[in-house]
């Protein structure tokens, strides 16, 4: 059975995300249709592609991921579908991919789906929909589009290093209040170099030991470890790290080896 992923900012409280569902099944009745957020902050490009990019590759290949952040239909807008890693992906091209991938896709193709007028207002329900269904029903990405050579581009935040020192800062909070750095793994590992460290975030708070769980340390205890995105996170076991502890987004964190 053809797999759907939605991640929207389309929340909950309203009619929006059940209506596209609901359009999924007309189309394709026999899809599968799996939530991966409808929590993302409305136009939040950035934390969609946090998101989707650490979720993504839990599914089986062939599935198809659609995006719905950033996508009401507005003049000169480009809805693309795309290749990448064995997945297909549909949504604006409005930099969300750049953020998400690491390497170029395998093929992308501007949609020319025609738009209905009925569903101008919401293009996730027609356009994109549409090209989901069409994918998962398995028909070829050609058949839906023109192929281009480009994707809009946003920039990441990265790490600066400095010798004996990375400085990051906080790029996701998630629904526990664990704040996620942009210091990956690999990053860390190159620079620490088996040495001891000391990790400063705000109000002169300071770790200096890696933890492999939560409950390594007791309950209302901070800790930082590399969670399933491998990117390093300062936490409270079973406690708000992002609001006891005062970080939230874009917040510096910063690391000192010795």
């Amino acid at each position: 059975m053809a797999v759907i992923t939605l991640t929207t900012d389309l929340g909950y409280k309203d009619f929006y995300q059940a209506a596209l569902k609901g359009r999924l099944l007309t189309l394709l009745p026999s899809v599968n249709v799996v939530d991966i957020s409808h929590h993302i902050s409305p136009f939040n490009i950035p934390e969609a592609a946090f998101v989707l990019k650490n979720a993504y590759h839990y599914f089986p290949k062939g599935t198809i991921h659609l995006i719905g952040v950033d996508a009401v239909y507005k003049d000169a807008i480009r809805y693309v579908a795309l290749e990448y890693d064995g997945h297909y992906f549909v949504g604006s091209d409005n930099g969300i991919f750049s953020l998400m991938f690491d390497q170029q896709p395998a093929r992308v193709f501007e949609l020319s789906i025609i738009q209905d007028l009925n569903y101008l207002h919401f293009s996730l329900t027609d356009i994109l929909a549409k090209a989901a269904c069409h994918l998962a029903s398995g028909g070829d990405i050609e058949q839906i589009g023109i192929p281009v050579n480009s994707l809009e581009e946003k920039v990441n935040l990265q790490p600066v290093i400095d010798k004996n020192i990375i400085r990051g800062s906080v790029i996701y909070v998630d629904s526990f209040q664990n704040a996620i750095t942009n210091i990956s793994k690999k990053i860390f590992t190159q620079v620490q170099q088996n040495r001891k460290f000391t990790i400063y975030f705000k109000r002169n708070e300071t770790i200096s030991h890696l933890s492999w769980h939560y409950n390594e340390v007791p309950e209302g205890e901070k800790l930082c470890l590399f969670g399933i995105s491998n990117y390093l996170e300062i936490a409270i076991n079973k406690g708000n790290a992002s609001g006891l502890l005062g970080l939230y987004i874009n917040d510096i964190v910063r690391v000192e080896f010795h």
